[in-house]
């Protein structure tokens, strides 16, 4: 395990089964058995090397500490997609009852290694994220689901918004924490799912404010309009990247 001393710059990534407390004791057993062995599987997948992570684990949660290394991204996309794939897997051999299901948290800041776990605010508000109504308002609009994720606001500008990842802001909702003492924007992402439409952000949850130039007219927000002057038509015979492209399809006839 990396070692530091005193209060160093580290991402923290806090996951929890949902509805662990209703599962008989078999279940429960079998749940602290299967999770860090998937979480390792992602880890692995995404080419991140957990024995370098300081690893909390309570059960059916684990919170995970590492020094900023500059793998931020790939643990906001890679590894969050390999969990979701492993999650998939497991969940399909099981019955729908038996299904693990996760909620998530990822922010950063500085930490301290102390005497009986982590120190810092950094660690609170990581566990503030995974404790909000938003994730488990999420898990339960979205039945199909198997993980739902909050980014703070922190590590979404510095990741997403940044562009270092192949997320865009279409894949989170911008939503409201208030656990506690703590209030803050974070941002609601559901794989797989639409978080703009209603239920997944629950009540209170906001709109999408990072800004993202539509190209029409300078503006700094998603645009849901077009104008018919400006569509541009193109035959493609090769395969095309036409992430952040807006696409119509037609006939010839009109």
């Amino acid at each position: 395990m990396a070692e530091w001393s005193g209060f160093y710059p580290c991402t923290c990534i806090a996951v929890d089964a949902q509805a662990y407390g209703s599962n008989n004791d078999r279940r429960q057993s079998e749940i602290q058995h299967d999770l860090p062995r998937l979480l390792s599987r992602a880890a692995g997948g995404t080419g991140l090397d957990r024995s370098r992570w300081q690893i909390q684990r309570k059960g059916d949660e684990e919170l995970a500490v590492h020094p900023m290394d500059g793998t931020e991204p790939r643990l906001v996309d890679d590894f969050i997609r390999h969990l979701v794939s492993e999650l998939h897997e497991y969940n399909g051999l099981r019955a729908p009852a038996a299904r693990m299901r996760l909620r998530a948290a990822i922010h950063h800041g500085p930490v301290e290694l102390a005497d009986n776990g982590f120190a810092g605010a950094t660690v609170v508000t990581t566990a503030r994220l995974l404790s909000s109504r938003h994730l488990y308002d999420a898990l339960k609009a979205n039945d199909g689901a198997d993980l739902a994720l909050l980014l703070s606001d922190d590590v979404y500008r510095s990741t997403v918004a940044g562009g270092h990842t192949t997320l865009s802001a279409m894949d989170f909702r911008r939503v409201t924490v208030q656990e506690k003492e703590y209030e803050a924007p974070a941002w609601l992402r559901v794989p797989g799912r639409n978080v703009h439409g209603p239920g997944p952000g629950g009540p209170g949850a906001d709109q999408p404010q990072t800004p993202v130039g539509d190209g029409l007219d300078g503006g700094s927000r998603v645009r849901n309009d077009y104008r018919g002057e400006r569509i541009n038509v193109n035959n493609f015979a090769a395969p095309v990247d036409l992430r952040g492209g807006v696409v119509g399809f037609g006939s010839t006839g009109g």
